[in-house]
């Protein structure tokens, strides 16, 4: 985990320690891993001399080092609802002909995507047994680490980069009073607009689908 990732780690930790010291008997701690993939999107800008326009396809790499991971953080307000804070350290490259035909030897974020997003969780305890569905939606900010090179630029930064938000439809499955498992679809939208060396900048919109498995801890 590079600097960057891990002041956003540490930041949410810092949104969720107050209401684990209000109440941590509400609070659980969650992480997991998946498989994570992006359809096509387009691709705009400068590199600070050309402009350029085109549609690009994306591959995931979900298991390359950096591995795509989540870690969340859910206050249970209520027996069915809740807040949660969530950061995921996605990654998407680029098509490698989509990049030559247009100028670019680099085009990726394989340092991570980086969302970082609160907001609102439900779930229903009893709906299927020990299996308890849930779904949640949040919002925040995307902070990637961009690695774009072409002949006028080579851009190797993290940036905060625009806002994201992010659907999770779930089950989790209690293995007893502390520990459950779960497996759930993660969705997410990002309107990345990101800076590049020599005064060009880059806009994407990026949708992330990822099927995650995971584990949680309950205070």
């Amino acid at each position: 985990m590079y600097k960057s990732e891990k002041k956003a780690a540490l930041a949410l930790v810092a949104v969720l320690a107050t209401p684990l010291a209000a109440q941590a008997a509400d609070f659980s701690l969650s992480v997991y891993g998946g498989y994570q993939t992006a359809p096509h999107s387009s691709v705009s800008g400068t590199d600070g001399v050309d402009p350029f326009d085109f549609t690009t396809g994306w591959e995931g790499k979900s298991f390359d080092m950096p591995p795509y991971y989540g870690v969340r953080g859910t206050y249970w307000v209520s027996e069915t609802f809740g807040w949660i804070a969530d950061f995921t350290h996605s990654k998407v490259y680029a098509d490698e002909d989509d990049m030559a035909d247009n100028g670019f030897s680099t085009l990726e974020f394989t340092d991570g995507l980086n969302n970082l997003t609160v907001g609102p969780i439900w779930r229903w305890p009893g709906a299927w047994d020990k299996f308890t569905p849930y779904a949640s939606v949040s919002a925040g900010i995307i902070i990637p680490h961009v690695e774009v090179t072409t002949a006028n630029t080579d851009t190797l930064e993290y940036q905060i980069a625009g806002p994201t938000i992010a659907l999770v439809l779930g089950a989790s499955y209690e293995l007893n009073d502390r520990w459950d498992l779960f497996t759930e679809y993660k969705g997410s939208y990002s309107q990345l607009d990101v800076d590049l060396d020599g005064g060009g900048n880059l806009e994407s919109d990026i949708i992330t689908n990822a099927l995650n498995f995971g584990v949680t801890y309950k205070f």
